[in-house]
């Protein structure tokens, strides 16, 4: 039986992007058996994976440990995000994770599609202005109102490591909207080398300035500027917020994703 359009894009995703393509930015990367252990600017841990090479229920506790062997050793890392894939075969993974202190963040669903639809009939928004910042201070004001959007304080070390990102070039682009004086929504396109994806991450709104189609033209005017690097295909892990405006442009949920997090 031939694959529906759904399990072509998430074949897609596990082939061109569970790869060194998953981690371009990361500081290092160290492998431990099917594992992938990226350190992030910022003092993030990053675990990701292909699969888990057919390990078994008994064998996670191993892997999970190991793991957090690796980051323990390096003072600089306050955060450890291993990112689960509900359509792994990952036997006994979520209980070796909330045994050795990890607690699962929101799900999140995994998007696919082609970028023309990001583009189709997007009005922008009265008032508003869209622009790819790169200058320090833009950089700085944006990282800051993605905080407040999350509801979390200001952490200066995302800004650093976006800026340090910026200046090694590695085709990561940062776009912004502005409203009343000031920025009120953001997001990244993330390019992925020799691949025909992009991703869409880091979507975040004041929630005074939501549901008037603002992140709908942001996310259009990123995909705008993918189709002029040749890229066709899009991908994002979206909140429930975001994920119904993908939808309405075409993307379809191929997976659902479940971050766990240990803190030091």
């Amino acid at each position: 039986m031939p694959m529906t359009i759904s399990e072509q894009y998430l074949q897609a995703y596990d082939e061109q992007l569970r790869t060194e393509a998953e981690t371009p930015s990361a500081l290092s990367v160290t492998r431990l058996g099917p594992l992938r252990l990226a350190t992030f600017a910022g003092g993030l841990g990053f675990i990701t994976y292909r699969d888990l090479g057919g390990a078994e229920a008994k064998d996670m506790p191993g892997l999970v440990s190991g793991a957090l062997a690796h980051y323990g050793t390096d003072p600089e890392i306050d955060k450890v995000e291993w990112k689960v894939r509900l359509h792994d075969a990952s036997p006994g993974l979520p209980e070796a994770l909330l045994a050795h202190g990890f607690s699962p963040d929101a799900p999140e669903s995994i998007m696919v599609g082609p970028l023309e639809g990001l583009c189709a009939n997007v009005p922008e928004p009265d008032g508003v202005t869209l622009r790819k910042v790169a200058s320090e201070s833009d950089v700085r004001a944006m990282s800051a109102m993605a905080d407040e959007a999350f509801g979390e304080s200001v952490d200066t070390r995302m800004a650093d490591a976006l800026l340090a990102r910026l200046a090694r070039n590695d085709g990561m682009e940062l776009w912004v909207a502005e409203a009343d004086g000031k920025i009120v929504s953001c997001g990244r396109l993330e390019p992925v080398h020799g691949t025909d994806f992009v991703g869409i991450w880091g979507g975040a709104t004041l929630e005074a300035y939501r549901g008037r189609g603002i992140y709908r033209a942001l996310t259009a005017a990123r995909a705008r500027s993918a189709l002029t690097q040749g890229k066709k295909l899009v991908h994002s892990d979206s909140s429930e917020f975001s994920r119904p405006i993908l939808e309405r442009s075409g993307l379809l949920k191929v997976s659902t994703t479940v971050p766990y997090y240990w803190r030091r």
